[in-house]
């Protein structure tokens, strides 16, 4: 019988994803499930997006450039001036999704069995991404215990070898909500221009930003142009996941050039989509100022609430919509299947993504869950009842 790639069986599965039948199955028992374990924000997309795709006059639709329309990249470049990034049409590749960005980065810039640096718990996909390109994680651990914050420089430089080509990190971060402040982004750019590596940021987050904390992208930073990666996403900003619409960014020539070639071969990404994202960057601020708001609003309600369940130990996020809470348990993936197995208060549950699939070390966050505060405030107050009368009488 025909074998399966040793890659193939090497990627991981995604915490957030594979509990998805279990959730089914409680649907079909007709329980009420709270889903907490994705990102797909219940925000309205903005109505000059999907007007955009209504009021279409397109007889035919084609393909696109490779690195997306010269209109759309023009207009994101102004996008980036108005958060004091300057960048040119020409420094962006438009991809299919940030997950696709990523993955020509990887491409770009490092071989199989090249090392990246990436602090941990980080956005789960970042593993299988990873194996899928041949290439292998480094973890540095930050921890829940000072907030998830950027662990020592001295960390990262004893993880540094000869097949380190980058250092990773997610800014606001998924799935800790960390923003890495400016004076962490300084030493990380010190590090890479010390030993000729690549930073790369995941900055779809930029617009989640709490607390009159003002975010600092790793392109604002002086010295660093041939260094910066930014991988972004209309996703988050605009409730758009499901346009599959992201960029690549940098100012270095030679990584854009080669990513070009890896957006060639998959020829380009989505017309239709890109119409819609280009509309959606006329949205006015005050949509962006009520969503945060919002975020800020469920993200105290979650906080609060989970601080008052016994044993419970959470980090405050300053950014994204995600928290990591520590539980008083001995595995959450198995405590996550008993929620959607076998458990329910006035017949509803939750679905929580366990934490160790934000880690690449093995045996490290297996007491931890993400959650990502999608619901509104009143949802939220439901699924943390819920999961602290689960508590109160599940057995490991």
């Amino acid at each position: 019988m025909p074998k399966i790639s040793k890659k193939g069986i090497a990627m991981p599965e995604s915490p957030i994803r594979k509990l998805v039948p279990f959730a089914e199955e409680a649907h079909k028992q007709g329980k009420t499930v709270y889903y907490l374990n994705i990102g797909q924000p219940d925000i309205k997309t903005p109505p000059l997006a999907l007007e955009a795709i209504k009021t279409s006059t397109l007889d035919v639709l084609a393909y696109s450039r490779s690195e997306g329309s010269e209109a759309y990249r023009k207009k994101i470049a102004k996008y980036y001036d108005r958060n004091s990034i300057d960048v040119s049409h020409n420094d962006i590749i438009v991809t299919t999704g940030g997950s696709e960005a990523l993955l020509f980065a990887f491409g770009s810039i490092m071989d199989q069995n090249d090392e990246i640096i990436i602090p941990e718990p980080f956005y789960a996909n970042y593993n299988g991404f990873s194996t899928a390109s041949g290439i292998n994680v480094v973890p540095v651990i930050s921890k829940i215990e000072n907030n998830f914050a950027l662990p020592p420089i001295e960390e990262f430089e004893k993880l540094i070898t000869s097949k380190t080509k980058a250092i990773l990190i997610c800014n606001p971060g998924n799935p800790t909500g960390y923003l890495y402040s400016k004076e962490e982004i300084k030493k990380l750019a010190a590090i890479v221009k010390k030993h000729d590596l690549f930073l790369i940021a995941d900055e779809v987050y930029r617009e989640f930003v709490y607390d009159g904390i003002s975010h600092y992208s790793i392109l604002e930073e002086p010295g660093l142009e041939q260094h910066a990666i930014v991988i972004d996403s209309v996703s988050k900003r605009y409730s758009m996941c499901g346009a599959r619409i992201g960029y690549l960014v940098s100012k270095n020539k030679d990584v854009i050039s080669t990513a070009l070639k890896f957006a060639q071969a998959r020829l380009s990404p989505p017309t239709l989509a890109q119409i819609a994202s280009e509309a959606a960057l006329d949205t006015p601020q005050s949509y962006f100022d009520d969503v945060k708001e919002e975020y800020v609003k469920r993200r105290n309600t979650l906080i609060e609430g989970l601080e008052r369940i016994p044993g419970v130990k959470v980090a405050k996020p300053n950014g994204a919509f995600y928290c990591i809470a520590e539980l008083p348990v001995k595995n959450s993936d198995d405590f996550a299947k008993w929620l959607l197995e076998s458990f329910d208060y006035e017949n509803s549950t939750v679905m929580v993504a366990p934490a160790a699939g934000f880690y690449s070390t093995p045996g490290v966050g297996l007491n931890q869950i993400r959650i990502a505060y999608v619901l509104n405030e009143d949802r939220l107050k439901t699924a943390v009842k819920i999961l602290t009368e689960a508590l109160k009488v599940y057995k490991d």
